[in-house]
């Protein structure tokens, strides 16, 4: 029986959610499976990855062939470097904590990696945010601006139909006064 290590699909339709499992190479895509490796979940940005490494190298080392995105996926979190690690230890040109110290260093590294690019995702999120807070504030100042012109129009308009109007009573006054006399 040949084992592959792929993806089970999961989710509603255009969010999908991974399974990482070990199965029959025959079974179907999302039928029975051998073993729950981890999860994989493409739509979150970065991309949540959660898997057990320890059971997946024991996979690796049985002969589970991984997919070409299972593969990416292991290499991601640390699985095929583990398997070769802990190949060096079988050869003797590790020791067992030298091979666990240099996997640890390179989790921490991807880690910190990881954390990165997502406190640059949400700095690029906060300074968008501002941009459109900016531009908002200036269509409510140019809005503001506006309404003011209009109202500032609309008083100067009445100021001259009020004067125009006096006028035009004085002057009849005034007409009215000269026939009188």
């Amino acid at each position: 029986m040949s084992v592959k290590i792929r993806l089970q699909r999961h989710g509603k339709k255009g969010k999908p959610f991974y399974y990482v499992v070990a199965a029959d190479a025959r079974a179907k895509r999302d039928g029975k499976f051998l073993e729950k490796l981890g999860t994989y979940n493409p739509n979150a940005n970065p991309a949540i990855i959660e898997l057990d490494v320890d059971a997946s190298v024991k996979w690796l080392n049985n002969g589970a062939q991984p997919t070409d995105t299972a593969r990416t996926i292991l290499s991601t979190k640390g699985v095929l470097l583990k398997k070769h690690l802990q190949g060096g230890v079988t050869k003797g040109a590790l020791t067992e904590a030298q091979a666990e110290a240099k996997f640890q260093a390179w989790v921490e590294a991807k880690e910190a990696a990881i954390q990165a690019k997502k406190d640059g995702l949400t700095q690029a999120q906060a300074e968008e945010r501002a941009k459109a807070l900016e531009a908002e504030k200036a269509v409510n100042a140019a809005r503001i601006a506006a309404v003011k012109e209009a109202e500032a129009a609309l008083i100067a308009e009445a100021q001259a139909a009020e004067a125009t109007a006096t006028e035009g009573e004085a002057a009849t006054e005034e007409a009215t006064e000269e026939t009188a006399e």
